[in-house]
C-alpha cells in the first residue's frame, strides 16, 4: 500500500511512520515543520532502514499539496498535521480554524484530484466535550468545550460529507485520548516547542533539568485528589491503532469512529508519581490556576476498536513512564535547538 502521512514527522506521525515502514508499506510524509523537527524523520530512516518520500508543504497551500499528493499517488492518506493545544485554541482560535479545517479541506481536494478515497483521520476525545456519562463510547453526544475540540468536530463533519459523494470513499476517524510514552529506541518521542502544554513532556523536562518545577492546572476538580483525570495511551499502542485502521480501510467503506484509549483513568499527580518511580527524579510542582476549557475527567469505552479493528492498548503507564524518560534522558534537548524549518 502507498500511504501517505500528513505532519508525518511531529509526535504520533513519526511513530506512525515507523510502523507503517515495518509493516512493509511505501510511505510519504507531508510536514511544514512549523511544529516538529526534520531529524526526527532521519532517526526514523536509521531505525527503519527504510526509504520514504518527503514533501515539505503546508496544507494551506493548496496548488502546492495538489502537486505532492499527485506525484505519490497515495492509496491511503493519514491525516495528523495540525494544531493541537487546547489552551492556545482559546488564545488563537482562528490560527485553528485556518490551519486545521481549510488545512483539511484542501488536502481533501487534492486527494480528489489524485483519486485517494481513503483516509485516516487523527481525531481527538475532546469532540465529546464535557461527560454525560463515563467511559466515552462512541454514541456520547458531541459537545466540545473549546476552539480546538471545535475544529476536529467540525472536520469529523466535512470528512462524512465528503465520503458521501462516494460509495468507494472510506474514512477512520481516531478519537483518542491522551498520547504519552516514546519509541523503545529512546531516539524519536515528544518534542513540543516552549513550554510544553501537554502533561508529559513538561514532567519529562522538569526531571531533566530544562524546567525548575511542573505548573498542575487546578487540584479543585471533582476527582479523587482533585487533579483532573485522563485516559493516557502509550504512542506505540496509538501508532499500531492507526495501522489497523489503515488494514480496515483496505476493505470497508464509508465513515467509522473509534476511540482508541485504555479504557481507565490517572490523574496529575498519580502521573507525576509514576514517573518519580520510573526514572528515580523528583519533579517538584506548584498548584496553578485552571485552565479555560479543561473538564474534571475523561476516559475510554475502547471496545468498538476491538471488534473493528482487532486492536487493544498493550502498554501500562510504567511502560510509558520508562520510555519517556529513556528518551529524554537521552536528549535532554529534544532534537536540538536548531530553528526548526518552515
Amino acid at each position: 500500500m502507498r500511504i501517505l502521512i500528513t505532519g508525518g514527522a511531529g509526535y504520533i506521525g513519526s511513530h506512525t511512520l515507523l510502523s507503517v515502514l515495518a509493516a512493509d508499506h511505501q510511505a510519504c510524509v507531508i510536514d511544514n515543520f512549523s511544529n516538529s523537527h526534520p531529524d526526527a524523520l532521519t532517526r526514523v530512516g536509521r531505525l527503519s532502514n527504510r526509504p520514504f518520500d518527503i514533501h515539505q508543504t503546508d496544507l494551506r497551500d493548496g496548488s502546492a499539496l495538489t502537486e505532492s499528493v499527485a506525484a505519490f499517488r497515495p492509496d491511503i492518506v493519514v491525516h495528523f498535521a495540525g494544531l493541537k493545544a487546547v489552551g492556545e485554541s482559546e488564545s488563537h482560535p482562528l490560527s485553528y480554524y485556518e490551519q486545521n479545517v481549510f488545512g483539511t479541506i484542501r488536502l481533501l481536494q487534492a486527494m480528489d484530484a489524485a483519486g485517494c478515497r481513503s483516509i485516516v483521520f487523527s481525531s481527538s476525545a475532546t469532540v465529546y466535550g464535557t461527560p454525560q456519562y463515563l467511559p466515552y463510547d462512541e454514541a456520547h453526544p458531541l459537545q466540545p468545550v473549546n476552539p480546538y475540540g471545535r475544529t476536529k468536530y467540525f472536520i469529523e463533519e466535512i470528512i462524512r460529507d465528503w465520503a458521501a459523494t462516494d460509495p468507494a470513499k472510506g474514512a477512520m476517524l481516531l478519537r483518542y485520548f491522551n498520547p504519552v510514552g516514546a519509541h523503545e529506541s529512546g531516539q524519536i518521542g515528544e518534542d513540543p516547542m516552549g513550554v510544553p502544554n501537554n502533561l508529559m513532556p513538561y514532567i519529562a523536562r522538569v526531571a531533566v533539568g530544562r524546567l525548575d518545577r511542573l505548573q498542575v492546572f487546578g487540584d479543585d476538580y471533582d476527582t479523587d485528589d482533585g487533579t483532573g483525570v485522563r485516559d493516557y495511551i502509550h504512542v506505540t499502542d496509538l501508532a499500531e491503532g492507526h495501522l489497523a485502521a489503515i488494514n480496515c480501510l483496505q476493505h470497508h467503506r464509508g465513515v467509522e469512529a473509534v476511540n482508541l484509549g485504555t479504557g481507565s483513568g490517572l490523574s496529575v499527580l498519580q502521573m507525576i508519581a509514576a514517573f518519580e518511580a520510573a526514572s528515580g527524579k523528583d519533579v517538584p510542582y506548584a498548584i496553578a490556576p485552571r485552565r479555560k476549557g479543561d473538564i474534571d475527567k475523561f476516559w475510554a469505552d475502547p471496545e468498538r476498536a476491538h471488534r473493528l479493528l482487532g486492536w487493544r492498548a498493550r502498554l501500562g503507564i510504567d511502560a510509558m513512564c520508562r520510555s519517556v524518560w529513556n528518551w529524554q534522558s537521552q536528549n535532554p534537548d529534544g532534537y536540538g535547538e536548531s530553528p526548526r524549518a518552515g
